[in-house]
């Protein structure tokens, strides 16, 4: 037996595990599993030649006439669920997709980072990225509409902030299941909170996404459940009218011969030439990249102009009101801040789109120009077209109309996600177009 698979089957039995499931995510990024019972002997055999399943009920994925996939899992990635119980324990185990012949699948999403992370591998590079969720505790009213958990601010405290015996329970569990948390506190908006964990390697940040988003549902949950109340977690980009939005900002390097080549002590700025070419391929291509990074419609009720939203097409040293922020530490932590994503993307997707732009900005050599270094959010709409700044795509229908046409988003995504994506959208879209709310009956149902 391969030793990696012996010292597995060796931790899930100190760990009493009961149950093992096998973890993988739709094209949306909405995780999806299979549940088997640990068997030890079984093992070698579910890891070397994976277990079947039906792709065919899955989003994105296969027709019923040629449904079958295969899923193999990642030992590497063995986690305890800490938000199980302990006398019928659980560990996830997340899996890459493959067809019966034993070839990748085309729709796999952490199949396709994987390949850019190949890609750029075979040059010597790697991809490190940080992400900052951002959600709310909701809670719900006495009619049964949602209202935000608490009305803190921006680092507020106790008692007003109520967010912080989540934060630390949260903190304690994610650390459990091998994240380094950074930080955690209260967001600006009201029943808004953030965990950072640390910047990590592209593949286990994209991982580390989604546990820490189910892992935060389902502990929250069961302390509402404890507590005999109806509040939950939402990642949902705006939910409330009036209030800030929630976002997934990405910091952002490339790495070679373990030095990070964004940095250049040399130059004013302390930015290296690829730094700033990467940055040029971000811009160029970020209408596009919106409609992946910004998937449902709800996430253009965030991307708005004039609400501090990161909706304009620049850059700028340490400045938050443009799309790219580049923060001040230099040196090893030199990086790049792509501020306008939102945690209800697919993060496998996302993190392949932003690296394979800036990839082409490198190949390219694509000037980003000079950094914008005022206030944006101060400029008229006639400062900011004599500047040359463009905005990002209002609305779902703009986005996946600039992505359906962008050749560097069909090389990322590989021909079937990008179709499968493209349709989705589309019929997302014409859902809702179609839909009466109630704005719309308040205002002119007396015409």
């Amino acid at each position: 037996m391969d030793e990696k698979i012996a010292k597995l089957i060796e931790k899930m039995k100190a760990d009493n595990i009961k149950f093992i499931r096998l973890q993988f995510v739709d094209l949306h990024g909405i995780p999806k599993n299979v549940s088997i019972p640990f068997k030890a002997d079984d093992m070698e055999d579910i890891v070397e030649k994976g277990v079947l399943f039906d792709g065919s009920s899955i989003a994105g994925f296969v027709g019923v006439n040629a449904s079958d996939l295969v899923l193999k899992p990642d030992i590497s990635t063995y986690s305890a669920l800490s938000w199980r119980p302990e006398e019928s324990a659980s560990c996830r185990l997340i899996c890459d997709i493959y067809t019966p012949d034993g070839k990748p699948f085309a729709g796999d999403p952490r199949g396709i980072l994987k390949r850019s992370l190949n890609k750029i591998k075979e040059m010597g590079y790697t991809y490190n990225i940080g992400p900052e969720p951002e959600f709310f505790i909701v809670d719900t009213d006495e009619d049964g509409y949602p209202i935000p958990h608490d009305t803190a601010g921006y680092f507020d405290v106790e008692p007003i902030d109520k967010g912080a015996d989540f934060r630390r329970e949260l903190t304690i569990n994610l650390q459990e299941l091998g994240f380094e948390v950074e930080a955690s506190h209260h967001e600006v908006g009201p029943g808004q909170n953030e965990i950072a964990f640390k910047f990590d390697d592209a593949l286990k940040t994209a991982d580390a996404v989604i546990t820490f988003k189910q892992a935060i549902k389902a502990i929250v949950a069961n302390m509402a459940d404890f507590d005999g109340l109806d509040y939950r977690v939402t990642f949902m980009p705006k939910p409330f009218f009036g209030e800030p939005g929630s976002g997934m900002h990405c910091h952002q390097s490339l790495f070679k011969d373990g030095k990070n080549i964004f940095a250049d002590d040399e130059s004013e700025s302390g930015l290296s030439q690829e730094a700033m070419w990467f940055i040029g391929g971000l811009l160029k291509h970020s209408a596009a990249i919106t409609a992946v990074t910004n998937p449902i419609v709800n996430s253009y009720k965030r991307l708005v102009p004039g609400y501090e939203a990161p909706v304009y097409i620049t850059y700028g040293l340490q400045n938050r009101s443009a799309l790219i922020r580049v923060p001040s530490a230099r040196g090893k932590a030199t990086r790049i801040e792509y501020r306008s994503p939102d945690p209800t993307c697919n993060p496998y997707l996302a993190f392949a789109v932003m690296l394979e732009a800036g990839m082409d900005g490198i190949k390219n050599k694509i000037d980003p120009g000079e950094p914008t270094e005022i206030n944006i959010y101060d400029l008229s709409e006639e400062e900011r077209d004599e500047q040359g700044i463009e905005l990002l795509p209002s609305s779902l229908w703009e986005a996946y109309h600039t992505f359906e046409t962008n050749e560097v988003m069909k090389e990322a995504l590989g021909e079937h996600i990008f179709n499968a994506f493209l349709d989705s959208k589309y019929k997302e879209w014409d859902e809702y177009r179609v839909q009466v709310f109630g704005y719309e009956q308040k205002k002119y149902l007396n015409l």
